[in-house]
């Protein structure tokens, strides 16, 4: 793990929180998995419809690292696509897997314990 690869999951949130999808998506691996609650996914192409449809926003809070596996607890707010209200908000955790500089995995957990468990880390 390096200072870089935590740099990288910082700059992708900040790109889906501007909602800078051209940003996010050079960010990750043109195959980057995406999971969560729905099933797992792949694609640079997927990340960008994900990105226009969930109007989520993730903001980071605490964030656990060991090689290139980045644990972060993030505030979740979801927003109305026509009203832009708040509609939904969760603490949730994501754990990102960084290569060569990009994000290559990306996994929503419903709560930190759960993602520390799944990455093998503890706080």
């Amino acid at each position: 793990m390096t200072a870089s690869d935590v740099s990288v999951v910082r700059a992708w949130h900040e790109a889906l929180n501007t909602s800078d999808v051209d940003r996010l998506v050079a960010l990750s691996h043109p195959e980057v998995e995406m999971g969560g609650p729905r099933g797992n996914v792949h694609g640079t192409q997927i990340l960008r419809e994900w990105v226009s449809r969930a109007n989520i926003r993730l903001e980071p809070r605490r964030v656990f690292h060991h090689a290139a596996t980045v644990v972060v607890e993030q505030q979740a707010e979801w927003r109305s696509a026509d009203t832009g209200e708040v509609t939904g908000s969760q603490t949730v955790a994501s754990i990102f897997v960084v290569r060569d500089g990009r994000i290559a995995s990306v996994v929503r957990y419903d709560d930190l314990a759960d993602a520390l468990s799944a990455a093998n880390l503890d706080e």
